[in-house]
């Protein structure tokens, strides 16, 4: 079955989480989405009140930049949710948006480089394991987690991406993949092809989970907010990219996504989404029955 979610978008203030988080939980929602976009909210914080306000819905950071962390505060604060919270947690790590990590003087000469020290170290340190390693930009000496996540907890770590080698990487690396909103079906079957490049080097026979973001909207007005938002991000142009309509409508942009190879799909409503609390409602009660 298709996992189904929503985003908290970063336009929103952070006071507005705790009502939007319950009703998510209320509401039989599967999934909750945050993101850690510059300079709005942080990640890992904003992960923690929503937990400690529900009860069931799990809760994803998609994602971490990771040039603005050290990996061995990523590992603790993502091992004290996992034991706060088992089973309902997910965090994905990337490169950030260039831009935002050379303002705050953070953009590394090799993202990638960095990004893949950052989820080898990561995973390793989540894992249990004692990591001394002197890389390029990550540097551990016999660092271990007096607190790592227990044994029979589920800890994935996905990492976003975009371009062919990060999608690469991910699947060599990573436990899953996030993808952006301006993804359409074709692109993530060809997401799913450079994975398995990725993991047929690697070795690697595990699941490995892809996240697909949906632009969605809903309600009298959203065929014109959705071709606003898709040509304000420059994806006006890109055929078969969000979709605007009814539940069936939804529902069926869903399965398009699925049918190309998505596990999750997590509806991401329009920065301008005028009832962000009906939209949860929307997505729960009217598209949840209709998605396989």
């Amino acid at each position: 079955m298709t996992t189904l979610g929503a985003v908290f978008r970063p336009q929103l203030p952070p006071e507005r989480l705790r009502a939007i988080a319950r009703l998510a939980d209320e509401t039989g929602l599967e999934e909750l989405w945050l993101w850690e976009d510059c300079f709005r909210e942080a990640g890992i914080s904003a992960a923690a009140a929503a937990l400690a306000w529900t009860e069931r819905v799990h809760v994803g950071v998609g994602l971490l930049p990771v040039p603005l962390r050290n990996v061995a505060l990523t590992a603790m604060e993502a091992a004290t949710l996992h034991r706060m919270f088992p089973g309902r947690a997910t965090l994905a790590v990337g490169h950030g948006v260039q831009d935002w990590m050379g303002q705050v003087g953070a953009r590394a000469a090799s993202p990638l480089t960095l990004l893949r020290e950052h989820l080898l170290a990561l995973r390793a340190l989540l894992g249990g394991e004692r990591v001394t390693t002197d890389g390029r930009y990550v540097k551990l000496d016999d660092v271990a987690l007096d607190w790592p996540p227990d044994t029979g907890t589920n800890v994935q770590v996905l990492t976003g991406a975009t371009g062919p080698r990060t999608l690469r990487l991910s699947g060599e690396a990573a436990d899953g993949t996030v993808l952006t909103a301006g993804t359409p079906p074709e692109g993530v079957r060809d997401a799913r092809r450079l994975i398995d490049e990725g993991r047929e080097a690697a070795a690697r026979t595990d699941p490995h989970e892809v996240v697909v973001y949906l632009l969605a909207a809903t309600g009298a007005d959203a065929p014109a907010r959705l071709r606003a938002e898709l040509a304000a991000e420059g994806f006006g142009s890109v055929p078969e990219l969000g979709v605007a309509g009814d539940a069936d409508a939804v529902a069926k942009a869903v399965q398009r996504l699925a049918d190309a190879g998505a596990d999750t799909v997590i509806l991401q409503p329009t920065a301008d989404e005028p009832d962000p609390e009906g939209f949860v409602r929307f997505v729960a009660r009217d598209v949840r029955p209709l998605v396989a």
